[in-house]
């Protein structure tokens, strides 16, 4: 409002001086000086004006604001009263609600209760009448399987008692065979013990089991006993396995195989462990090795000769228990392939070596077979080609009888025709006239 006041007298200003300036200036100093004066007086009058309305309202619009003030507070008050008041009778009606439903909760529950003590009573009255009524009759029917029970165990046992005298006599009879055939096994054991302790008598036993394991798997013809496997060095391997030769002659090439059986190393060794002395098993388990070395390098030496032999050997252990031992020995197997190329084998490794062999030999054996049968096979078909050429010529000697039998069976119908009109004469007449066949002439020739 003051600003609209104070642009409206700067333009009244405005005007009045331009009007004072636009008019003569001798003539009209007067009426200038009395309108600047007016103008003055004038504009102090507005100014009052303006600060006495301003004041107003200024004072007007801050009691304005305050009414307001007061008004919004006294509001809010109320709200505030008023909400409290909600709150209360809210919480007063949930209180009012949580006790009636605590209430019916109860009076339910006490019913459920009354109602379940009254249902477990009667079934507990139902299960009392009927446990009493199956104990009654459990009674009877034990009673009366105790009866019975007792007869039959009375018969059984009589029976059985019977039974097992006569097989306590039966038993005590094999026992007393089983006790001759004791002795006569431990004579037996006895009898081996002793073989077993002569060194020539244990390599001799270690043939005779290699020789099975050959004789299980390979034909007489694929190994052969006491074998030259070196010429000229007079030592002769236990056994060995023929392989076929390449060169023209047809010579074999041998695999040597011999057995070895250290049993005094390895008896030193059980004992050790038996006696749980670690050191004695130590030294006896190094004598052992140092002896299975000592075996490779012998075998080496006498029995590998390539091109006549393969370029290694086996060494046959002839008890499992000795050649696991003797593996358990760490890098022993490996130093004696790669020192005397010499492998180890136990009764079961070997087996498994044989059977490889043996399917090799099979192999081998169908390649040469299948060679002669191709050859068979070329035969018979230069044979089957001349086959061909008699299978033509019976061919056509069958199609010339046949178009003979055909002309044959034409002239026969003529002669049929022709003889219609004879009158044919009785079968007594017509043999006396012609000659009976003979015996055995089943027609012309």
């Amino acid at each position: 409002m003051e600003i609209w006041l104070l642009i409206a007298l700067a333009i009244v200003n405005a005007v009045v001086v331009f009007v004072l300036l636009m008019r003569k200036p001798a003539a009209d100093d007067a009426a200038r000086q009395e309108l600047l004066a007016a103008n003055e007086r004038m504009e102090r009058e507005l100014r009052r004006e303006i600060s006495e309305s301003s004041r107003g309202a200024r004072t007007e619009l801050t009691h304005t604001l305050a009414t307001f003030q007061d008004a919004v507070v006294r509001q809010g008050a109320e709200a505030t009263r008023t909400q409290n008041i909600q709150i209360d009778a809210f919480a007063q009606q949930l209180t009012l609600l949580q006790k009636s439903l605590s209430d019916t909760l109860s009076v339910q529950l006490q019913s459920l209760g009354e109602s379940n003590a009254r249902r477990l009573g009667e079934v507990r009255a139902t299960l009392d009448a009927q446990l009493a009524q199956l104990q009654q009759t459990n009674s009877a029917k034990l009673d009366e399987m105790r009866k019975t029970v007792d007869e039959k165990l009375q018969t059984t046992l009589e029976t059985r008692l019977g039974e097992s005298f006569k097989q306590v006599a039966d038993r005590l009879e094999q026992v007393h065979k089983g006790l001759g055939e004791m002795q006569s096994l431990a004579q037996g054991v006895g009898d081996l013990q002793r073989v077993l302790t002569n060194v020539k008598t244990r390599g001799m036993f270690g043939e005779v089991q290699l020789e099975a394991l050959l004789e299980q798997v390979l034909t007489s013809e694929q190994y052969a006993k006491q074998v030259e496997t070196k010429p000229r060095s007079n030592q002769r391997v236990d056994f060995a396995v023929k392989f076929p030769g390449r060169s023209a002659d047809g010579t074999p090439v041998w695999l040597p195989i011999d057995a070895k059986f250290p049993r005094d190393d390895y008896e030193r060794l059980l004992d050790a462990h038996d006696r749980a002395d670690a050191a004695a098993a130590d030294i006896a388990a190094r004598a052992l090795e140092s002896r299975i070395r000592t075996e490779a390098r012998s075998i080496a030496e006498s029995y590998l000769c390539p091109p006549h032999t393969t370029d290694f050997a086996i060494l046959f252990l002839p008890i499992e228990s000795l050649y696991a031992e003797v593996l358990r020995r760490p890098g022993l197997m490996d130093s004696l392939q790669r020192d005397y190329r010499v492998t180890l084998a136990g009764p079961t490794t070997l087996l498994a070596m044989l059977n490889s062999l043996h399917m090799g030999f099979r192999t081998l054996a169908l390649e040469q077979q299948a060679s002669e049968v191709w050859r068979v096979l070329g035969a018979v078909k230069t044979e089957f080609e001349r086959y061909g050429t008699w299978v033509e010529k019976i061919r056509d000697q069958v199609r010339k009888a046949s178009d003979t039998l055909d002309t044959a069976q034409t002239r026969t119908n003529q002669m049929r025709r022709a003889l219609k009109v004879v009158e044919a004469l009785p079968q007594e007449q017509a043999q006396a006239l012609l000659p009976p066949a003979d015996e055995g002439d089943d027609g012309p020739p």
